[in-house]
């Protein structure tokens, strides 16, 4: 098992207070090793595949659909070792049956049309005994995390997709019930072993804050090279001073994170559902 405070400090500067949750559920759930082959699907821009790097010397292999994120990770993995980029397509991946001995699917299959076929081509190509990890954004999601949205859900059953209202709604198909979810991964032919929902508590409208203005901020070099070095997901290095606004925005969205737990209760409202699921040794 990866020790957690590798994981805390390869997080230590990150904004989204549950992307740091569900990296610690991921690295949990796979528990990489020297000698296993792992998909990351969708890879984005890497950063799963950076931090499995710094931890494990495993086989690592990342796969993508869009050209120019697929290009944008080669970039920033560069100088990474044993890492295979790939453009794909999640409903008829290239690569033979029991390829794999784990496969992250972490929130892609709420942006999918087809989210049951997208799990059985998981599972096709994940060897007997091997580890779906999956993350997905929860239904039942609490109200400060995206406050447009559900108030628009409550007073008139609709929600905003697109721009920067879209808070968690942005590009999805859909959002999850934790039985529906069950349910979905089961079909597959995937063994459940753990179940968990996570973060409850959240600073007002962060959604909007952290993908709304300052992903695109970022992304577009928009912000000054002080604080853009700390925002950087892929460089776990960079501290800057405890002054550095993004230091001290991060510094307050951690004080709202303190009550979070690993796994909240089931009638709670949480921004992710997590699933471990199992390929059985029959399969």
């Amino acid at each position: 098992m990866v020790d957690p405070a590798i994981i805390d400090y390869m997080t230590r500067n990150e904004a989204d207070m549950a992307f740091k949750r569900r990296v610690k559920t991921i690295f949990e759930y796979v528990n990489p090793r020297a000698d296993m082959r792992i998909l990351d699907l969708p890879c984005g821009r890497g950063f799963y595949l950076n931090m499995l790097r710094y931890v494990s010397e495993c086989q690592l292999v990342g796969a993508e659909l869009d050209w120019a994120v697929i290009q944008e990770a080669r970039r920033r993995l560069a100088h990474l070792r044993g890492i295979s980029l790939h453009c794909v397509n999640i409903y008829n991946m290239p690569y033979p049956r029991n390829s794999f001995d784990a496969v992250i699917l972490s929130e892609v299959l709420e942006h999918i049309e087809d989210d049951a076929r997208g799990l059985r081509e998981a599972f096709r190509v994940l060897k007997p005994g091997g580890i779906v990890a999956i993350t997905v954004p929860h239904a039942n999601y609490p109200f400060w995390w995206d406050p447009i949205n559900k108030t628009l859900e409550r007073l008139f059953k609709r929600h905003v997709r697109r721009g920067f209202f879209a808070g968690i709604w942005a590009n999805h198909v859909r959002l999850y019930q934790p039985r529906q979810l069950r349910e979905l991964v089961a079909a597959a032919g995937f063994t459940i072993e753990d179940e968990r929902s996570f973060t409850h508590h959240c600073f007002p409208f962060i959604h909007n804050l952290v993908y709304g203005i300052g992903k695109p901020l970022l992304e577009s070099g928009g912000l000054p090279k002080s604080m853009s070095a700390i925002a950087d997901r892929m460089d776990f290095q960079e501290n800057g001073s405890r002054f550095n606004p993004v230091a001290i925005g991060i510094g307050l969205f951690n004080y709202f994170d303190r009550k979070n737990l690993a796994d909240e209760a089931a009638d709670r409202a949480t921004l992710n559902l997590a699933i471990k699921g199992v390929k059985p040794s029959h399969a």
